[in-house]
């Protein structure tokens, strides 16, 4: 961590997170010099889906909600960017205080609730950086008070497939009452079918991913699985928070309400990310999320069954210089294993991680 980032994480520190979170997006919207991006290394380069990804660490969905500044976050080191979660219609989200830091676990809980500004300012956003370079991802979701939640989802990929590298189906927060019910077979059998027939009408055609929760048994992963091979989905995004508690010693705010992420989350979504790759087979993408704020914890998620990684609450730690960091790391990874990129190490530890008990 660098000097820069200590002194700016002691002064967000001290100020409410939601607070800190909008001063690093001005931070990033001003262009303030908060981090160096790494030397490009073709080592790391991941071609899946029909994108060439310059490496495989991503900023996830949540941090840029608005589509502020994806080509910011890309100049950070991040090999991508996704935005949102968006929804047709603004919304305010829940009540605050939503978001709370576990400081001892390296940890967040949050219940922001979908908190964005809806469609229209977002298109404005991302139509005023067409043809820039860089992969950014939108992530599209269905609003709290909506009749007809499959509708947004279609809004979402007439509205963003020519503006997004890919579009993210987000159906796995636990912070929308009910959202999650759509993981269920019949539930999402239908969406994703409306999902790919809007895809289809679209003018143009970006790849869809799925993002589920960590939160699944094994007979739901399964079902998950066979939708998305049956629908021609191209990827799955593993792991959104969770509801779940496990040990945790922030005391404070341990019993708040919300979906948990940071390192108490790895693994977790790490065994469900390497379930998935034994049931969705070699070729559909898989991003691993949830917990990774090291090369290390980056490469395990690879090993694991991760063609791509993604974090958002470990750079709340680590500061802005920690995707570079990564990148770099990573690179130092691929030549000590004398490995000929970073696709090499995918699965080498996926019998492993799928014999963990979930």
């Amino acid at each position: 961590m660098t000097l820069l980032d200590r002194l700016g994480g002691a002064l967000l520190f001290r100020l409410d997170p939601e607070t800190a979170h909008g001063l690093s997006i001005a931070a990033l919207r001003c262009g303030l010099p908060v981090g160096t991006p790494p030397a490009p290394d073709p080592k790391l380069s991941v071609s899946i889906a029909g994108l060439h990804f310059p490496n495989p660490l991503g900023m996830a969905a949540g941090y840029d909600k608005n589509a502020e500044v994806p080509d910011a976050l890309i100049a950070l080191g991040f090999g991508f960017a996704e935005v949102g979660t968006i929804t047709p219609r603004p919304q305010p989200g829940n009540p605050r205080p939503r978001i709370f830091r576990l400081e001892a676990d390296r940890a967040v809980i949050n219940r922001l609730g979908f908190n964005n500004e809806g469609h229209d300012a977002a298109e404005r956003r991302l139509a005023a950086r067409k043809g820039r370079r860089g992969i950014i991802g939108v992530n599209i979701g269905a609003n709290k008070d909506s009749a007809d939640r499959f509708a947004d989802y279609e809004q979402g990929v007439a509205r963003f497939a020519p503006l997004a590298s890919y579009l993210t189906v987000n159906i796995s927060s636990p912070n929308t009452p009910g959202l999650r019910n759509m993981q269920a077979r019949e539930q999402l059998a239908e969406l994703l079918a409306r999902v790919m027939e809007a895809r289809e009408k679209a003018t143009a055609r970006p790849p869809v991913f799925l993002k589920i929760a960590p939160d699944l048994v094994e007979a739901e992963l399964a079902d998950i699985a066979a939708e998305v091979v049956d629908k021609g989905v191209e990827g799955v995004i593993v792991s959104n928070t969770t509801i779940s508690r496990p040990p945790l010693r922030s005391a404070a705010h341990a019993g708040e309400s919300g979906g948990l992420s940071g390192r108490p989350l790895f693994e977790r979504s790490t065994a469900v990310l390497a379930r998935m790759r034994r049931l969705l087979g070699p070729r559909i993408a898989l991003v691993g999320v949830g917990g990774v704020d090291s090369a290390e914890a980056a490469a395990e998620k690879i090993r694991a069954g991760a063609d791509l990684v993604q974090l958002y609450t470990g750079m709340i730690y680590g500061g802005p210089s920690l995707p570079g960091r990564i990148v770099r790391d990573l690179s130092a990874i691929v030549a000590r294993e004398g490995l000929p990129s970073i696709a090499a190490l995918r699965d080498t530890r996926l019998a492993e991680w799928t014999g963990r008990p979930l």
